[in-house]
């Protein structure tokens, strides 16, 4: 079996090199592209790229530019680190291609995929619509602020048991429990995840592999022509829990297709799947089965890895200045609390303008996706008087963005106060600030984490006092593994009752 592989990557390899000399003859445009470093033969500048690739883009573009020419393998790749630069990619037409990996050419992903699906595609605007006048629509997310309190309630108890038995609570744990809950009821009105369960730590493993197999660097994304081969098993290991996913999304789906059907005069629920069931009940054209449990999963994932990273990020922030601003947040939270578990949707806006500072401010140094999901250039385009060739990958490095000293005063230092006369947010309109992205392709559950991570937050230090569990303190590296920024190790923090 070793000989095997060893001429399996020879034979690669000598096609890599034929497949490199030959397009590179008499393109004519090298001098026209952005500027970026030295580009080795075959590999490009893939070994000038490390474990943490916006970390890397970040030096390079030190000396290079916020425009670079990057060559990962065979693959152009334009890397920016521009608020401006940024806005041009994300708003232009002509950018508003999508990268379908090696990992996700599974299960029809890329042809059932809102994020993959073209913008131009009467499906891809089908589901866009749906997801903005809808389900994350503000009216639906005000109807289902009850079933968001009953979960974030749960969260609660949770840590009271803590907090009465002296024990330390894993926050990343606890976080995507919530996460999970509160996606869960939105989507199909179930709880599916329980404190400390055994089951609940295997479904965060699923969610977790995608996320990380997904963005794992794949050789067979920089050199085409290794697809076949699946050199790292990258597509094989996606496909399998990928399919875990979807068939937990079809259990949902036919669950609740055998309830109708047994039930026709039941009153509707007030969730997602309710609403696509309507759809393709009615015109199964318009909206298959199959295409519903693909929403669902999509939605599903997107809303859950990266929001409890985000909570998580946020209590390592809060403890790491405990004494100034956990402080000062705990007594805006608790004053509109007013005695009360949990605070209402209208007071984020309106009343809690220190903990969306807060919340600013973690986005700004922890962006849960540092480097945004790759966009790709549809035509030959021009992006800071460079030339941008067809079918460059455009890759956002917001990580990197929003720790530039030539736009955030002490950039590396959390601020929370930076935010509070400065009228800027992260929904999309503010280019220096975009965690969720921007334009056509936002994330579409943007409403709904918002809403999330400031009632999380809210509930966590309205109602309990907190301190690092012992050796916690110093442990805050990041650690970036597939496509989301999460600690190396999970926060641990104890619990106290409010003096």
């Amino acid at each position: 079996m070793e000989l095997l592989a060893l001429v399996v990557v020879a034979v690669s390899f000598m096609a890599v090199v034929l497949a490199w000399l030959g397009p590179r003859k008499g393109t004519g445009k090298a001098k026209k592209l952005p500027p970026g470093p030295y580009q080795f033969p075959i590999v490009g500048n893939l070994f000038q790229i490390g474990e943490r690739p916006h970390h890397s883009f970040a030096e390079l573009a030190k000396e290079h530019g916020p425009l670079m020419s990057i060559r990962l393998g065979s693959v152009l790749n334009a890397v920016v680190t521009s608020p401006q630069l940024s806005k041009d990619v994300l708003t232009l037409p002509g950018f508003n291609g999508r990268h379908a990996g090696q990992a996700v050419h599974v299960h029809d992903v890329p042809k059932m995929s809102m994020s993959f699906l073209p913008v131009a595609s009467d499906k891809w605007k089908f589901m866009r619509k749906i997801s903005r006048e809808q389900i994350f629509a503000n009216h639906s997310l005000d109807s289902s602020q009850v079933v968001r309190h009953e979960n974030l309630q749960h969260l609660i108890d949770y840590i009271g048991k803590c907090c009465d038995g002296g024990r330390p609570v894993n926050i990343r744990e606890a976080a995507f429990t919530i996460t999970v809950n509160l996606m869960s009821a939105t989507l199909f009105s179930t709880r599916v995840a329980d404190f400390e369960s055994e089951s609940t730590g295997q479904f965060k493993e699923i969610l977790e592999g995608v996320s990380d197999v997904v963005g794992e660097p794949n050789f067979a994304d920089f050199f085409p022509i290794l697809e076949r081969f699946d050199p790292q098993t990258v597509k094989r290991r996606s496909g399998k829990l990928i399919q875990r996913l979807l068939r937990l999304m079809k259990a949902q789906v036919d669950q609740r297709v055998e309830f109708r059907r047994a039930n026709p005069n039941a009153p509707k629920k007030n969730d997602f799947l309710e609403t696509l069931l309507d759809i393709s009940l009615g015109d199964e054209e318009q909206m298959t089965f199959q295409e519903i449990e693909h929403a669902l999963f999509e939605l599903y994932l997107g809303g859950t890895v990266s929001s409890a990273s985000t909570i998580e990020w946020v209590m390592t922030e809060l403890l790491r200045q405990k004494d100034i601003v956990l402080s000062k947040a705990t007594s805006e939270v608790r004053k509109v609390l007013g005695g009360k578990k949990l605070i209402q949707d209208s007071d984020i806006t309106t009343r809690l303008p220190y903990l969306q500072a807060v919340i600013n401010e973690t986005f700004r140094l922890h962006p849960p996706a540092p480097l945004l999901f790759p966009r790709s250039a549809e035509e030959d385009m021009e992006l800071g008087g460079y030339l941008i060739p067809k079918d460059t990958r455009m890759i956002l490095n917001v990580w990197a963005m929003g720790r530039d000293p030539s736009v955030w005063a002490n950039a590396e230092s959390f601020e929370p106060d930076r935010f509070l006369d400065a009228n800027i947010d992260y929904k999309g309109l503010h280019f220096n600030l975009i965690p969720f992205g921007s334009g056509k392709r936002i994330c579409p559950g943007l409403p709904l984490a918002h809403r999330v991570i400031h009632e999380a937050t809210a509930a966590l230090i309205g109602n309990f006092d907190w301190e690092f569990a012992a050796g916690e303190k110093h442990r805050n590296h990041e650690h970036f593994t597939g496509l989301t920024l999460r600690r190396q190790a999970p926060l641990k923090a104890i619990p106290l009752k409010p003096n």
